[in-house]
Order: structure tokens, then sequence, then C-alpha cells
């Protein structure tokens, strides 16, 4: 036998060519579209994937202001976030994040699934995420995700 017949592949940054693709999130339940999302963002998808370079394809999702949440998780569920000063606790439940940032709800919880540190922060900038049906990135001609 060979010695290069069981050798590892591993990508380099010239063997990545990304692919857009476009997510209507109309009636997706939340968390199932964020892992379905994730897996693309980081390239699980593509048999060349390495799991230390960023290999994944650009994301656009739409109708963000459409999706499901399941059970009751649209007034219990509650994000949080602290100013740094004493009292300045936040809590925000979905429904009213629905009001103001719709894009929130979609970008949080893929940013939970992605890896954590700065390999997983440059993967989340291919995420574009729209809470109309209108996205300015037909330039790119972006394929139909199916989920």
């Amino acid at each position: 036998m060979d010695a290069n017949t069981y050798k590892t592949y591993s990508a380099r940054p010239s063997d990545i060519d990304r692919a857009w693709y476009v997510v209507d999130a109309r009636d997706q339940v939340v968390g199932r579209l964020a892992s379905r999302v994730a897996s693309v963002l980081r390239g699980k998808h593509n048999p060349r994937f390495t799991p230390h370079m960023d290999a994944g394809d650009f994301v656009v999702v739409v109708n963000a202001d459409k999706v499901r949440l399941t059970g009751n998780k649209e007034t219990a569920k509650e994000y949080f976030r602290y100013s740094g000063y004493p009292g300045g606790a936040r809590r925000t439940t979905p429904a009213e994040m629905r009001v103001s940032k719709p894009e929130f709800i979609v970008r949080n919880a893929v940013r939970g699934m992605m890896p954590k540190g700065p390999l997983g922060r440059q993967m989340l900038k291919k995420l574009k995420v729209y809470a109309g049906p209108e996205h300015p990135h037909a330039a790119q001609k972006p394929k139909e995700l199916a989920l």
C-alpha cells in the first residue's frame, strides 16, 4: 500500500470557493433553522470541510421576523444583557425583540451554535439576516437552501 493512500486532506485557502445561499425563515422553527445555517456557515456540508479553517459558505436569511418559537418561549424565554453598572441588568423576551430587532432572534440562535473564539466570529460574518423578504445580495445569485 502507498503511504499517500491514507493521508488526511486539509484544505488550503486557495481551495475554498464560497457559494451563496438564501433561506426563507417564514414559519421555520428557530432552533432547527439555526442548526442548519450554522452547519453551512462552518462548511460541514462540504466534503472539503476542515475544522481549523473557515471553509463555509455565505447564508442570507430572509423573513426573520416570521420565524417560529415552540412552546411558550415567545414570552417565557429571556435574552439577558448587562451594562456594567449597578442595576444595569436588562431582560428582553423574544416577543419584545421581534418588534425592535427581529434579526436578533435568528442571529443569536446561530451564534450560539458556532465555535467560540476568533474563528467562530469570522464565520459569523458570512451570515446576513433580514427581517423582510427583500435582500441586497441578488448580484451574488444565491441558491435556495432547502431545510
